[in-house]
C-alpha cells in the first residue's frame, strides 16, 4: 500500500498573533478558531440538537440561547476557521455553518445530497469519508471542498467551491477510517495501515513511512498527532513548536489540539494531560473527561461523571474566555454493531431522566466509548468496566474496608499498634466523658431559665402588650426625657427606643449610614450605646400621613411576636415627635440582590441552595405559623438579607394595611415572586434586564425548563458542581411556583418540602 512521504518544515509565528490554529478530529464537541471562534456540542436530550457558545465579551453576545434552532440535529462535529461542519443525525450528509447565518448549508450543492460517515474541517477547506456513520461500514473514500478564494473578500463563510489543490489521485483508492484537517492539508488513517496526507501543504509535514495503525488523529495549524492503536502512545508529526514533547510511555484514548498544544484524554482514569505550550493552563481535576475540544488556547470537554461542559485556559489571560453552559451533553458518536474489546455501549439511564432512552435519534443506534481502569484522585473503582456501563467511581471518603485502602491512602486497621489502639480508646473515653458532663451542664443551664420563664409567662406577655401600646408603664412614671427608655427585660419581645439615641447611634441619619430606601421610607446602619449593630428604619412623611396610629400599634402587636430565625426579626421602636422608627436585626452581609447581581462576593451553589431553603422556610413561617397569617407582597432577592452566618432573612414583610393583609391570591403572589427569586439563583439574572431579550427573566427561563432545557439557564460564572440534579431540580420548583394558574402553584410549605429533598442528597461538590 502507497504512504505519501512528507518533508519536515519549521513555521514561526507568535502565539499571541496567530489568526488561528488547531484543528479536532470528528467529535460530539468542536470549535471553530479565530477572533470569532466559537464551540459547538450536542445535547444529549435523545434529539442530537446542537448547543453552541461563544468567547466572553463585554457586549452582548449574538447566542441569545445555547441553542441554534436553525440547525438540523447533528451526529458529529468538526470545526474549522469561523466555521462549523457537521454530519447531520437523520440523513448522514455534511451541512456546515457559521454563527452570522446559522440556517444557511455552506456545503456546496454538489455535496449535499452525499452520505458521509466522517468530516474533518481545515482552515478554509472541508475534507469527510463517504459512507453513513450508522451503517457498518467502519471506511470509506474521501472527498473533499475549500472556500472560494475569488468570494472571500475578508469573510471566509461567502461560498465553499469544489478546488483541485486537494484532489491527488494517489489517494482515491485509499479506504480511510478516520480523518483530520490542519491548514493546506488533510491526514487520514488508512483502513489497511498506515497513515496518508494531501493538499497543497501536506509535504511540509514530514510523515515518514508509517505502517501501524491509528485509533485517534488530531491535527494543528502544522502538525497531526496520533494514537497508536497497538500501544496506545501518541506520536506526532510536522512542526515541534506546535506539539512540543509528546508524553512517552502514557496511553490515550482521546486527542485534540490548539495553537501550540495538544491534550489528550489518559487510557487509566480519562482525565486529561497536555503537552507543547500550555503555559498558565489548570486542568480540571476530580473528574475524568470522555470527549474533548480544543480552540486557538482554550479547551471544553465533557466531563464522564455527569455529561456536563467544563472549559479552561491555556494562557493566563484566556482562563476565562469561554464559560460553558450547564448541559447535559453527548459523550461520543453514535454507531452501529458492536463495541469490541476496551470499550462499552454508554447507557443513557444513568442521566435519570425517565423519558430518556437513547442519546441517539436512531433506537438502534449506540455510543461506545472506552473503558477507565482508576479513576480521578480522591476517588476509587467500585466495579470494573463490563459491555454496558464503565466502571463505577466512589467518593474516598466512603470508603469502608481494605479494597480501596491503598488507591484512597487509608492505612489498614492493622497498622496500628495495641498500644496505639489502647492509647486511642482512652482518648476517645476522655473526650465521651467530658462531652457527657458538657450535656449535662448544658441542660441544667437551659432547664432552669425555662422553669423561671414559665412562671413569669403572664408577665412577659404584658410587657409586650404593654410596650406597644404604653409603652411608659414599666418605666418611671416621670423619666428625663434625655435618658433611653428600659430595655426590655424579656426574650423575644420589643426594647422601647428614644429618638435621641438612635439620632446617636446613626450620627443623626446621615447618608453615609444609610443601608437602602424603599417606599415605606430609608433604613440607616447604627450602633447602640451598648455597642450592638441594627438596622432602623425610618418612615417617611407620606408613610406616616397614609397609616394612622391605631394601625401602627396594632401592626407591632403582631411584629412584636413574630420570631423565626430566617426573618429579620424586630427589635424594637420609636413613635416620638411624630417619628416612626423601627430597629431590626442587623445583616452584616448585605442582600442576596448584591451578591448575585451587583459587585459583592460571588455565592457558590452549595450556599444558593441553603439560601433558597432557608429564605422558603422565612415565607412558610409568615403565612402559616404567624399570628394571623402575614401576606409579604414584595418578595424579591432585595428583600433576602444575609446574617453573619450566611443565613437568610426574609425583609420588608411589614407594615401592611390591616385590610391588605387579606387581599386575595396575596399567598399565591408569595409564591410566584418565589419563584422568580429562584430564577434569580439559578441563573445569576435580573428579574427584568433590558440588555436580554427577552428582557424578563420568566419569559426566558420558563420556556427553556418546559423543553427540558432548564440547564440552558444556570449561571455560568459560577464553578460548576460535580452534581449538577439538585440544580436541575430546583429549575423544576422555580417552574412550579410560576405557574400561570394560581391553584396550581404550591404553597409555601410544600416548596418548602421539595427544597429539602434537594438539601438531604448532600453538598453538590
Amino acid at each position: 500500500m502507497p504512504i505519501l512521504f512528507l518533508t519536515r518544515f519549521s513555521l514561526l509565528f507568535s502565539l499571541f498573533f496567530v489568526p488561528a490554529s488547531g484543528y479536532g478530529s470528528m467529535a460530539p464537541i468542536a470549535a471553530a478558531f479565530g477572533d470569532n471562534g466559537f464551540f459547538c456540542a450536542i445535547d444529549a436530550g435523545g434529539k442530537q440538537e446542537v448547543i453552541c457558545w461563544q468567547r466572553n465579551k463585554n457586549e452582548s453576545s449574538s447566542l441569545s440561547s445555547p441553542y441554534i434552532s436553525s440547525l438540523p440535529p447533528m451526529a458529529s462535529l468538526s470545526g474549522g476557521e469561523g466555521f462549523m461542519c457537521g454530519i447531520t443525525s437523520n440523513t448522514s450528509q455534511a451541512y456546515c455553518w457559521d454563527l452570522s447565518n446559522s440556517g444557511r448549508d455552506l456545503v456546496p450543492r454538489g455535496f449535499r445530497y452525499t452520505s458521509y460517515m466522517q468530516i474533518a474541517a481545515g482552515s478554509n477547506h472541508v475534507c469527510a469519508i463517504r459512507g453513513s456513520y450508522y451503517s457498518n461500514t467502519d471506511h470509506g473514500n474521501v472527498d473533499c471542498w475549500e472556500f472560494d478564494q475569488t468570494l472571500m473578500n475578508g469573510n471566509k463563510t461567502t461560498g465553499f467551491v469544489n478546488n483541485s489543490s486537494f484532489h491527488d489521485p494517489h489517494i482515491e483508492s485509499f479506504g480511510f477510517k478516520k480523518i483530520v484537517s490542519g491548514e493546506g492539508f488533510s491526514c487520514g488513517a488508512v483502513s489497511d495501515g498506515g497513515v496518508a496526507c494531501w493538499g497543497p501543504k501536506s509535504g511540509t509535514l514530514g510523515v515518514s513511512a508509517v505502517s501501524e495503525d491509528f485509533e485517534t488523529l488530531a491535527s494543528g495549524r502544522g502538525s497531526v498527532c496520533g494514537i497508536s492503536t497497538v500501544s496506545g502512545e501518541v506520536e506526532c508529526w510536522g512542526d515541534a513548536d506546535e506539539f512540543g514533547a509528546p508524553p512517552v510511555g502514557t496511553n490515550f484514548v482521546g486527542l485534540s489540539a490548539g495553537a501550540s498544544h495538544f491534550c489528550g484524554v489518559l487510557k487509566d482514569d480519562h482525565e486529561v494531560q497536555c503537552w507543547g505550550n500550555i503555559d498558565g493552563a489548570v486542568v480540571p481535576k476530580g473528574s475524568g473527561f470522555i470527549a474533548i475540544a480544543s480552540s486557538d488556547f482554550t479547551i471544553c470537554g465533557v466531563r464522564e461523571v455527569d455529561l456536563i461542559l467544563d472549559c479552561w485556559g491555556v494562557h493566563l489571560q484566556s482562563t476565562q474566555d469561554y464559560n460553558p453552559p450547564l448541559q447535559l451533553c453527548s459523550p461520543g458518536v453514535c454507531s452501529s454493531g458492536g463495541c469490541g474489546d476496551g470499550k462499552f455501549a454508554f447507557n443513557a439511564s444513568i442521566l435519570n431522566e425517565p423519558d430518556l432512552m437513547s442519546l441517539c435519534v436512531r433506537k438502534d443506534l449506540k455510543i461506545c466509548l472506552p473503558c477507565g481502569s482508576n479513576c480521578s484522585e480522591g476517588f476509587f473503582p467500585s466495579s470494573v468496566c463490563t459491555e454496558n456501563a464503565d466502571r463505577m467511581c466512589i467518593a474516598c471518603s466512603l470508603c469502608q474496608n481494605s479494597s480501596c485502602w491503598d488507591v484512597c491512602g487509608l492505612p489498614p486497621s492493622s497498622d496500628i499498634s495495641p498500644q496505639e489502639r489502647h492509647e486511642m480508646k482512652k482518648l476517645i473515653l476522655i473526650i465521651g466523658s467530658s462531652a457527657l458532663g458538657s450535656i449535662l451542664v448544658l441542660s441544667l443551664c437551659c432547664l432552669l431559665p425555662r422553669m423561671i420563664e414559665s412562671k413569669n409567662e403572664e408577665k412577659e406577655k404584658k410587657w409586650c402588650i404593654s410596650c406597644v401600646s404604653k409603652p411608659g408603664v414599666e418605666a418611671d412614671p416621670s423619666p428625663d426625657p434625655q435618658t433611653p427608655l428600659p430595655v426590655t427585660p424579656c426574650v423575644g419581645t420589643t426594647q422601647v427606643f428614644r429618638l435621641s439615641e438612635l439620632k446617636d447611634a446613626t450620627n443623626g441619619f446621615k447618608e453615609f449610614n444609610e443601608l437602602g430606601r424603599g417606599s415605606y421610607g430609608f433604613v440607616y446602619k447604627a450602633v447602640l450605646a451598648d455597642g450592638r449593630q441594627v438596622a432602623v428604619k425610618r418612615a417617611n412623611a407620606a408613610t406616616i400621613i397614609h397609616t394612622n396610629s391605631r394601625d401602627f400599634e396594632a401592626e407591632l402587636e403582631i411584629l412584636c411576636n413574630v420570631r423565626h430565625n430566617n426573618i429579620v426579626n424586630l427589635l424594637g421602636y420609636c413613635a416620638e415627635m411624630g417619628e416612626r422608627l423601627l430597629v431590626y436585626e442587623f445583616m452584616p452581609h448585605g442582600t442576596l440582590h448584591d451578591h448575585l447581581h451587583e459587585e459583592l462576593s460571588p455565592l457558590n451553589w452549595n450556599l444558593r441552595l441553603k439560601i433558597s431553603s432557608q429564605a422558603a422556610r422565612g415565607l412558610e413561617y409568615l403565612h402559616k405559623e404567624a399570628t394571623p397569617p402575614i401576606v409579604h407582597r414584595d418578595v424579591k432577592t432585595s428583600n433576602i438579607l444575609l446574617d453573619s452566618e450566611w443565613g437568610a432573612r426574609i425583609a420588608d414583610f411589614g407594615l401592611l394595611s390591616v385590610n391588605d393583609r387579606y387581599l386575595n391570591g396575596g399567598m399565591e403572589s408569595d409564591v410566584y415572586n418565589f419563584g422568580i427569586v429562584l430564577l434569580e439563583i439559578l441563573s445569576g439574572r435580573k428579574a427584568y434586564d433590558r440588555d436580554y431579550t427577552p428582557p424578563g427573566i420568566v419569559e426566558w427561563a420558563v420556556p427553556l425548563i418546559r423543553q427540558g432545557k432548564a440547564a440552558a439557564i444556570v449561571d455560568h460564572n459560577v464553578p460548576l458542581p460535580r452534581n449538577v440534579e439538585p440544580l436541575l431540580k430546583l429549575a423544576d420548583i422555580a417552574e412550579l411556583a410560576l405557574k400561570e394558574n394560581p391553584n396550581e402553584r404550591p404553597t409555601m410549605p410544600e416548596v418548602v418540602v421539595l427544597l429539602d429533598q434537594i438539601l438531604k442528597t448532600g453538598l453538590i461538590f
